[in-house]
């Protein structure tokens, strides 16, 4: 198997590695005062909603060739899908 034979696996886990991240860096900082907590008791939801807010452009940024090539693997899955439709229907033309 090559070395992309995972890559959707792997950009997945990175991007949830980074929310992550995120998501601990922003918790620490609401509970530090640096940022406000919320309003209220919505302080897990500001959280997370503020972690995926930061998380959203490092991963564009940092993930890139990951996302390449998870982009890449899913064009060939195509492809081959494709060519197995093409295969089975000249298989049943050939029947008629």
């Amino acid at each position: 198997m090559s070395s992309k034979s995972h890559a959707t696996l792997r950009y997945t886990a990175m991007r949830a590695g980074i929310f992550a991240g995120c998501f601990v860096v922003v918790a620490v900082l609401a509970y530090v005062g640096i940022i406000p907590e919320g309003i209220g008791k919505s302080n897990p939801l500001w959280v997370v909603l503020m972690a995926l807010v930061l998380s959203a452009p490092l991963s564009y940024v940092l993930l890139r060739k990951q996302r390449d090539e998870m982009s890449a693997q899913l064009v060939e899955g195509v492809d081959r899908a494709k060519q197995r439709i093409a295969a089975n229907q000249g298989q049943e033309d050939g029947a008629a």
